[in-house]
């Protein structure tokens, strides 16, 4: 009976050993999940930082170096133009020096490679003296048209900025026109026609190149045009206090806008003798739609969206306009008239 009783004593230890072993071993995985998880977790890794945009100058065709060897007059050079395979000639080197698509750095430190067959440790410094690789012009709806002559990068919108931003005649896009043909410094060029056409021209929405969407605000190329069309207009005429024409943008324009806009109907106006002249779908003739603004402003008619090139003429009130001539008459006798006392 001791025996027995011993032998199963000896079991129940032996279990409870195995079963606290276990119990470390799932604690220690457990502890080791989590230290996991931690590491790999998205907040606790370190945040990688945006790569700068590289806004240096590059150089181009045209442009005229000053290339400066410290203590060796006979390297310096006042003025090098980089001709239109982008080369120059220095003294000593018998082959052309590529240059364009560097920045002032860079070739500095071709140069000092190249002349460190000749001198020892040369000091190299480069400098753009004028800038005529990259000329760009901003034409259209702008305050300050122009052509601007760029001495960095310089993005759509800020080159907008520079010609005074857009006028209240802009219409909705911006038209580029890389006249200047493909980028010399790009990395890969357009080989067949079909692609050269698409880079030709490129188009993007105002209101997402002024937001700064990165898809509607490139670098500009040299040669580049930007050009911002006129929106399409509608024109407010007759008995209306400021006669005017509206450009047509994002928010439709109805008839009874359009006359608000123009200062609203003057007092010899008849409002219920409105009229749009719209151009016919053949393009010869013209149709007169009428319009009673009466009926409109009380809501009994709809309020007609105007198309572009719409007229909208505001005609007279006879009846008002007899009483006004008479209203005019009368006090113009009475002005001129002689002022007697009554005794």
């Amino acid at each position: 009976m001791t025996g027995k009783f011993a032998l199963s004593f000896v079991t129940w230890k032996l279990m409870v050993s195995c079963a606290g072993t276990a119990l470390m071993v799932a604690a220690l995985t457990a502890t080791v999940k989590a230290q996991e998880t931690v590491s790999t977790s998205p907040s606790s890794r370190p945040a990688v930082s945006p790569v700068a945009e590289d806004t240096r100058y590059r150089i181009g065709p045209g442009d005229v170096l000053t290339i400066i060897v410290r203590k060796t007059p006979e390297l310096t050079m006042e003025a090098v133009r980089v001709d239109q395979r982008g080369l120059i000639r220095i003294p000593m080197i018998d082959e052309g020096v590529p240059a364009a698509c560097k920045t002032e750095s860079e070739l500095a430190a071709d140069i000092k490679a190249l002349y460190l067959e000749y001198k020892t440790n040369p000091s190299v410094e480069v400098f753009v003296k004028e800038f005529q690789s990259r000329p760009v012009a901003v034409t259209g709806a702008v305050d300050k048209p122009g052509q601007f002559r760029l001495q960095r990068q310089v993005r759509l919108l800020e080159l907008i900025s520079f010609a005074g931003g857009p006028t209240d005649k802009a219409g909705r896009v911006i038209n580029v026109i890389h006249a200047g043909g493909p980028d010399i410094c790009a990395k890969s060029n357009a080989t067949d026609s079909g692609d050269a056409a698409a880079q030709s021209l490129s188009i993007y929405k105002l209101d997402d190149t002024e937001r700064g969407l990165n898809g509607a605000n490139p670098f500009i190329r040299p040669g580049d045009i930007v050009s911002l069309p006129e929106a399409d207009q509608v024109f407010v005429v007759g008995y209306v206090y400021q006669p005017k024409s509206i450009p047509l943008k994002d928010k439709p324009i109805t008839v009874s806008r359009a006359i608000a806009m123009a200062g609203g109907p003057q007092r010899e106006a008849s409002t219920s003798k409105v009229r749009i002249i719209r151009q016919a779908e053949d393009g010869a003739s013209k149709q007169a739609i009428p319009v009673d603004l009466n009926a409109i402003l009380k809501l009994k008619s709809p309020d007609i969206i105007l198309l572009p090139n719409d007229i909208v003429e505001v005609g007279a009130s006879t009846s008002k306009m007899i009483l006004n001539m008479l209203t005019g008459t009368i006090s113009s006798a009475v002005s001129q008239g002689v002022v007697r006392a009554i005794p």
